[in-house]
């Protein structure tokens, strides 16, 4: 799994008109998936967003993570994160996992985020034509490959 994780003041996702999710403070999390990710991915990646430490203490330090400041998370599918531009003009997106092998663990990263949080997470639909916006705090953008944990 991949995501681009974004700190934001607030974001949302608007599908045909509507808004589907939104949040206040938190993190806007872009979510790949790729063909061989498992539950162990899930669980790695989870853990790590729930504590990862992006958030200003007292002290203006990145130093409370979205658990401690007891922040949102809006998570948005995207397949693209795994588009290869090593050939040609026309990015290709191979390593993507299909809907059938990528919903279910696209669904239950949430519910396992929802858990761990204890709270709900808004999202976008898969595969659904999003317009996504927000207000990126800091900025601060940070990328996680769980291929690559070390």
């Amino acid at each position: 799994m991949r995501v681009v994780l974004q700190r934001v003041k607030h974001a949302n996702v608007v599908i045909e008109g509507l808004t589907n999710g939104e949040i206040g403070q938190g993190i806007l999390c872009l979510l790949g998936i790729h063909d061989t990710d498992t539950q162990e991915d899930i669980d790695w990646l989870v853990k790590k967003i729930s504590q990862l430490r992006i958030f200003d203490d007292e002290n203006g330090v990145m130093n409370k993570s979205v658990m401690d400041i007891d922040g949102e998370v809006l998570v948005i599918s995207q397949f693209t994160l795994y588009a290869s531009t090593k050939k040609g003009n026309r990015p290709s997106y191979i390593a993507a996992a299909k809907p059938d092998i990528a919903i279910p663990l696209y669904e239950a990263f949430v519910n396992n985020l929802s858990s761990t949080l204890s709270k709900p997470i808004p999202t976008g639909i898969f595969g659904a034509d999003m317009k996504v916006s927000l207000l990126n705090d800091g900025p601060v953008t940070i990328i996680i490959d769980t291929h690559n944990k070390e």
